[in-house]
């Protein structure tokens, strides 16, 4: 029995040795980098910079010039070759409707005003020769005031018949369909050989030069909120934030929400469209504070910390959040956001390094 226990816990230690002898050996770690080379830009000194705080605002982007181009006159339309997309120029022909009919009541208005400008003739000749009678004693007065009626009656219907020509001309002209204005084509609405009739809308124009936001704020809100304030908007579809300036604001609220409109108003960038949705804060107030950039405040730790340069090692420093806005003396910038914990002077890491052990030390490259 003892020589079998022996003979298994033999086997059992050779087991053991083999399998130790196959494994391979673990390879070392690779050690972490002991330092790093940043640049002078990658440092932002904590210091008091003057935020500019305020609501936030979303809505969609509207052309502050837009227009829908409709039939003045009825009939068949022609020569539309605008498409959308186009751009075009103001008094641009867009399209036109068929002038034949148009044209046939102007010439039968102009032949009427003509033939009353003819009796205006015979009326005044009438008119002189009854006068010279009446200066010689051979006819009564009553007859010459019976011409004098003839011709003012025939004065008159040649002024009608003068105003009807122009009636008649404006619908020749309200044939051909202009560009109110310079724009881009939004909408076709028509096609050409269709009949359409007055006030038919043929187009949609709209001005991309101009843009404006419709923004909704609660009575309270709208209180802090003047004409002339400055927004930062971000734009769907754009990395960047654009400017835009309070325009207006809607002396009325909106029936049961008792909201408050203000509209924004932005210039026209390539790549903006009407109908995109945008959102940003409408600067109401500027305060100077101890502030960094929102991206170096990191939060992968249960309290906020940055990373700072002391002693030209990397170290980690908790701050408490506060404030958040736009530098005044840079609009277009990040966000930037107040800290509170950290003495001024301190060299905070920009966000873009990202994370960073402590203790590294850290080296500035030379300027070249």
């Amino acid at each position: 029995m003892a020589l079998t226990l022996l003979v298994l816990l033999g086997l059992l230690l050779v087991s053991q040795w083999r399998k130790q002898a196959s494994t391979p050996k673990s390879l070392p770690t690779a050690t972490e980098p002991q330092h790093i080379e940043i640049a002078r830009t990658d440092v932002i000194p904590l210091e008091k910079r003057r935020l500019q705080h305020g609501l936030p605002v979303s809505g969609t982007l509207r052309a502050v010039q837009t227009a829908v181009v409709k039939a003045r006159v009825a009939g068949e339309l022609m020569d539309l070759q605008v498409r959308e997309g186009d751009a075009v120029q103001a008094g641009q022909v867009l399209a036109r409707i068929d002038p034949t009919e148009y044209q046939r009541r102007l010439r039968q208005a102009e032949e009427q005003a003509e033939a009353a400008r003819t009796q205006i003739d015979i009326a005044q000749r009438q008119f002189d020769n009854n006068r010279a009678l009446v200066d010689q004693g051979f006819i009564s007065k009553t007859a010459l005031d019976t011409s004098l009626s003839t011709l003012q009656s025939a004065q008159a219907t040649y002024r009608a018949a003068q105003a009807g020509a122009e009636v008649a001309r404006k619908s020749l002209d309200d044939a051909v369909l202009k560009a109110p204005f310079a724009g881009v084509i939004s909408a076709r609405l028509a096609q050409p050989g269709e009949r359409v009739a007055i006030d038919a809308r043929v187009v949609e124009l709209v001005n991309l030069g101009t843009l404006e936001l419709e923004a909704t704020l609660s009575a309270a809100d709208s209180l802090s909120v003047r004409p002339g304030q400055t927004a930062r908007l971000q734009i769907e579809g754009r990395p960047e934030t654009l400017s835009a300036r309070v325009q207006r604001i809607n002396p009325s609220a909106q029936v049961g929400s008792r909201s408050v409109l203000v509209y924004l108003q932005l210039q026209g960038e390539p790549g903006l469209r009407q109908g995109l949705f945008a959102q940003g804060v409408i600067g109401t107030d500027v305060r100077e504070v101890l502030a960094v950039p929102l991206s170096s405040v990191r939060t992968d730790r249960a309290q906020p910390y940055v990373q700072v340069v002391l002693n030209n090692q990397v170290a980690h420093r908790p701050v408490q959040p506060g404030l958040r806005g736009a530098r005044v003396d840079q609009p277009q910038a990040e966000t930037w956001v107040e800290i509170g914990g950290l003495d001024p002077g301190v060299q905070v890491l920009a966000g873009a390094l990202g994370p960073l052990r402590e203790g590294v030390s850290v080296q500035f490259t030379q300027a070249r």
